[in-house]
């Protein structure tokens, strides 16, 4: 099911809301963890593990995930579980990523030029 188109012009409180998820969004650490995350569900000792980061920095910008709704957890005995609570912020990623690819294509065609 497609999304559908935001309202133009954007109000407010929705600008509000956007300008929050792309400053969650703007945290090198944060897209490792979703990218990651993304093959499935984590503990932090695994996601520490995998990213080579530490258990303080791993568990605060899960925290700040969590609070913006893109990961879930759930505790499982001694541990706590995360897993993407909000699969649709990878659309975003992939739109992002392409945009990228576009841009560093155009600049190699100009290099080559």
């Amino acid at each position: 099911m497609a999304t559908p188109p935001a309202p133009h012009p954007l109000p407010e409180p929705l600008i509000d809301l956007v300008a929050q998820r792309f400053r969650v969004l703007g945290e090198p650490m944060r897209i490792r963890l979703l990218d990651h995350l993304r093959d499935g569900e984590a503990t932090v000792g695994e996601l520490q593990t995998a990213l080579h980061a530490s258990q303080q920095n791993v568990s605060k910008h899960l925290g700040i995930l969590h609070g913006a709704g893109l990961v879930s957890r759930t505790k499982r005995g001694t541990s706590v579980v995360y897993a993407i609570d909000d699969p649709t912020v990878f659309e975003l990623c992939d739109q992002v990523c392409g945009g990228v690819r576009q841009r560093v294509a155009d600049l190699d065609a100009l290099l080559q030029a």
